[in-house]
């Protein structure tokens, strides 16, 4: 047991001396889940057309969606059922989700079919890793990162998504005086966010009072965010643009 762990150890050691990238703490936990068929049927007939694969590497925006219209990138969407609801209002838009949750990917392709929807390309991955290896920098609007998981617990706060390094990845991908989209309802986590947003080099807060922003129209308000609303749960957005 002991030979086989240290075994590995040296491989790891050995990968990282040969300069290759080893992930050792993701943001997040693959939960698979089970498919439902109407799931599996949706990406089984309509990934073709709408899911975007990271084997394929850096994408053309223009290319993929047969048009210059602004891109926006979803960071965890879930279910899809938002996402949907955003690309269908806003035809004028281009939409990219990611999501690592293979039901939701399913779900959200299911709903974007029967929405018509036609603006949405999605992937069932890894974000850092799609970032790092498909998306162009200087290529979107706009980044939405809205309710990620919150790991409240203080030993779990380093899995957070949102790091120093992190917000850079995510400016590198902006357009000038594109828009970077948090929303959370742990508290701890917006003060954390902020925190992290204003230390981080070449953003604007477009908060007026410098620090949260109300719900913007065009971030759909979820069945789970209005029954918090009413047990008097706060919900925090942060929006900070790209500095030229």
């Amino acid at each position: 047991m002991t030979e086989k762990n240290e075994k590995t150890h040296k491989t790891i050691e050995q990968a990282e001396q040969e300069g290759k990238y080893i992930r050792k703490v993701r943001s997040f936990v693959k939960r698979e889940g089970r498919l439902t068929k109407n799931q599996e049927r949706a990406i089984n007939d309509h990934w073709q057309n709408m899911g975007l694969n990271h084997s394929n590497g850096v994408i053309d925006t223009q290319v993929l969606f047969a048009n210059e219209n602004p891109v926006v990138l979803e960071i965890g969407f879930g279910m899809g059922k938002s996402l949907v609801e955003m690309a269908k209002a806003a035809p004028e838009l281009n939409f990219i989700g990611i999501e690592v949750h293979k039901p939701g990917v399913g779900a959200c392709i299911s709903s974007a079919v029967e929405e018509n929807v036609s603006n949405l390309k999605v992937y069932e991955h890894d974000a850092i890793e799609i970032l790092a290896d498909c998306i162009p920098d200087d290529t979107l609007t706009t980044v939405q990162l809205f309710f990620p998981d919150p790991w409240h617990k203080k030993k779990h706060h380093k899995r957070r998504i949102v790091s120093a390094e992190f917000v850079e990845t995510i400016r590198q991908k902006l357009k000038v005086d594109g828009v970077f989209h948090m929303a959370t309802d742990w508290e701890n986590y917006a003060e954390c966010m902020l925190e992290d947003m204003q230390s981080a080099p070449g953003y604007n807060n477009l908060s007026e009072t410098n620090d949260y922003v109300p719900r913007p129209d065009s971030r759909p308000l979820t069945k789970f965010e209005n029954r918090g609303q009413r047990l008097g749960h706060g919900v925090w957005d942060l929006q900070f643009a790209k500095k030229a």
